[in-house]
């Protein structure tokens, strides 16, 4: 094969902006944890145009709108090279990053609507990976491996899982995939060029009290991999990619202490998630480490510590044809033959009562419990009066579901949820990526690969390696098994095309198989185009406007100073007079707000150690009154850091008015005294 592989910043602003995943509008952003990237990888066949991208990137899900924008550019740019067919869009599904980038209205209302800057970072961020990945094309060589990773997942809706049948569980040995795959990249010579990793786990070991943007576990798992390969290198920088990708994670938590209730300490693993004294709202689960810190840290280093055993051992070469398949459904209007007799159908788009709840990784409001299969007369009055009733057909349609949001039959000012879905696979030889368009749990990946799996056996085409690839090309929430929707937890009451999605996918993927296997993916119908909303930009995030200094002083001045001297494991800090953050992501594209440096004695200058996207630093913004606001950045002193001297610098922008109507933005910055690192 042709390899090639790319990474570029897409972090968008890291303030002000609600951050996408727990659905808490109070979670806005207010800084900097680790920056966020896109990785893309370029698999293509020397002989013909047959090429494969894969693309997984640093956020919550990959939207429709953000999927139609990057292939607009791509096209614009590369011709018919990448089209929907053969690029894979799939997003690690952290919790920290900004929101804002939807078409349909439902993630209007907690990300405050659609946020150019938001979206357009993304899309460029992607589509730079992208151009990276084309350019450094090279001849290379493709090795897979698959392994266990231990203590780092626990399924979160245990009691859901029980409802499959007994013979099916009996097969497996958890109740959660523990199973990563790996895919090794080298080109002819065997220098590494990068890695893919697969694994089924939710990056929530940041809670939804954090309001730093980063990519979790995760992406601490692909920061660790990547600052052992491009040694020497900044964080961001070096030619090594490796991405931890996201799959069937629907039912899977990192919080492997599991659930208690936050007021008491008891345990609360019941079927409604739910404490005596305080309800639902109370019962949450605990990671491994002491804090959200700790345990983002714990989980991504199992995780990068597995990866990095598999690669090193990969020796299982990936070979044969590039065939990708791909088809636009309309997933609201799916008729599924169960067996010779009996056909079913999906719905239109709809949520229950349950998906108000939230989960032990983040609780929902007021007092929505899981496990809700009856409607709660207080809040369907709310919802009928604000929204409208669901209509009998859809209710019936949905069933035992009691609908919360008919989001299917809502449609101002656009629809609230997408009918037009993606479906696609994308093999490179031996190996299947199976695009999904949101979380399927456990046991719904399970049987998802077994089918495509059997599809592929039946055809001749043997020996396949299934992945499933989650979050991918447009956010359809959940996909939970038959038997999981009917006691209608969390992610049963967010699997939004009814009882029988799980069904339906497996129909048509089961038909994307078959087309590659007998080579006709040119004769699989193109289905229904989806819809590109005119909506540009439609945001209640406040305005950004003129700034101010403290009196006698300017942007830039350090109002609390380091002191003279620390230890490894103790906390720099520095709080400067500061300006929105959100003035230099939309100013520059890949805009550095902090650097640690060091001081030389043999060249008698300052050193950049470290910058923005280093784990160990933090970059916060508080707002003051009267056009004034505050960055303190903290450097967490890592053990084994080099005595020395060091000072802490800050960059930014800030707007100023020039005439009545119109602002500039000037860039400043800041730096601490300098302060001294004794040995231990």
């Amino acid at each position: 094969y042709l390899v090639g592989v790319g990474r570029a910043d897409c972090t968008g602003p890291v303030a002000q902006v609600p951050l996408m995943g727990y659905a808490n509008p109070e979670q806005v952003g207010g800084g900097l944890l680790s920056r966020l990237y896109s990785r893309a990888f370029i698999v293509a066949d020397p002989q013909d145009s047959k090429r494969v991208v894969f693309v997984s990137a640093d956020i919550g899900m990959v939207s429709q709108r953000l999927r139609l924008e990057v292939l607009q550019q791509l096209r614009s740019k590369y011709g018919d090279l990448y089209g929907q067919d053969n690029v894979i869009l799939s997003g690690t599904h952290t919790h920290s990053g900004p929101g804002g980038y939807f078409q349909y209205t439902l993630f209007w209302i907690t990300s405050k609507g659609l946020i150019r800057p938001a979206l357009n970072s993304i899309v460029n961020g992607i589509v730079k990976s992208i151009d990276i990945a084309h350019e450094n094309m090279k001849k290379g060589r493709l090795f897979i491996n698959r392994g266990t990773v231990e203590n780092s997942q626990i399924n979160r809706s245990p009691f859901s899982y029980l409802e499959n049948p007994e013979s099916e569980r009996n097969r497996y040995s958890s109740n959660t995939d523990k199973e990563m795959v790996v895919l090794k990249m080298v080109d002819e010579d065997g220098h590494e060029l990068g890695l893919i990793s697969w694994f089924a786990v939710h990056p929530v070991s940041m809670n939804n009290s954090n309001h730093l943007v980063n990519s979790d576990n995760v992406g601490y798992a692909s920061y660790l991999f990547e600052q052992e390969k491009n040694k020497g290198m900044l964080p961001g920088e070096g030619s090594f990619v490796a991405a931890f990708a996201s799959s069937n994670l629907g039912d899977v938590s990192p919080n492997t202490r599991g659930p208690f209730c936050a007021n008491t300490g008891d345990s609360c693993d019941n079927p409604q998630s739910s404490c005596p004294i305080g309800g639902a709202a109370m019962c949450m689960a605990k990671g491994p480490g002491n804090d959200m810190f700790e345990s983002t840290r714990i989980i991504g280093q199992n995780i990068y510590l597995k990866a990095k055993e598999l690669y090193e051992k990969a020796s299982q070469e990936v070979t044969g044809p590039l065939i990708s398949a791909h088809q636009w459904v309309n997933m609201s209007d799916v008729s599924v033959e169960l067996n010779a007799t009996y056909t079913v159908k999906t719905c239109k788009p709809a949520l229950g009562h349950s998906f108000a709840a939230g989960t032990i990784d983040g609780v929902g409001a007021f007092n929505f419990t899981q496990g809700s299969v009856e409607g709660d007369p207080f809040w369907d009055q709310i919802r009928d009066q604000l929204l409208g009733e669901p209509s009998n057909e859809t209710k019936a349609c949905h069933k035992p579901k009691p609908i919360l949001f008919s989001t299917g039959e809502m449609t101002w000012p656009h629809p609230w949820h997408p009918d037009i879905v993606d479906v696609q696979i994308a093999a490179i030889g031996s190996l299947a990526i199976l695009a999904v368009p949101g979380e399927f749990t456990t046991m719904s990946g399970r049987r998802l690969r077994e089918a495509v799996k059997s599809e592929f056996d039946s055809h001749g085409t043997r020996g396949m390696n299934i992945v499933i690839a989650g979050l991918c090309n447009v956010y359809t929430h959940y996909i939970t098994t038959y038997e999981e929707y009917q006691v209608q937890r969390y992610e049963a009451a967010s699997t939004i095309y009814g009882p029988h999605t799980l069904s339906a996918y497996i129909q048509l993927y089961r038909g994307l198989a078959k087309a590659i296997a007998l080579n006709a993916t040119e004769e699989l119908p193109r289905g229904p185009e989806p819809p590109l909303f005119k909506v540009t930009n439609l945001t209640l995030l406040p305005s950004l406007g003129a700034e101010k200094a403290p009196a006698n002083k300017t942007f830039g001045d350090v109002l609390n100073e380091v002191r003279q001297e620390y230890r490894e494991k103790e906390v720099a800090e520095v709080t400067f007079v500061g300006a929105n953050p959100r003035n230099s992501a939309e100013n520059a594209t890949e805009h550095n707000f902090l650097t640690v440096e060091k001081y030389s004695n043999i060249s008698s200058s300052w050193r950049v150690v470290l910058n923005d996207a280093s784990w160990d630093t933090r970059f916060y913004w508080s707002k003051g009154s009267g056009g004034q606001s505050n960055v303190t950045i903290e450097w967490h002193i890592p053990a084994g850091t080099e005595p020395g001297v060091y000072r802490l610098r800050y960059f930014g922008h800030y707007k100023k008015r020039v005439f009545p109507l119109r602002t500039i933005t000037l860039p400043f910055e800041g730096s601490s005294s300098a302060f001294q690192i004794t040995a231990p």
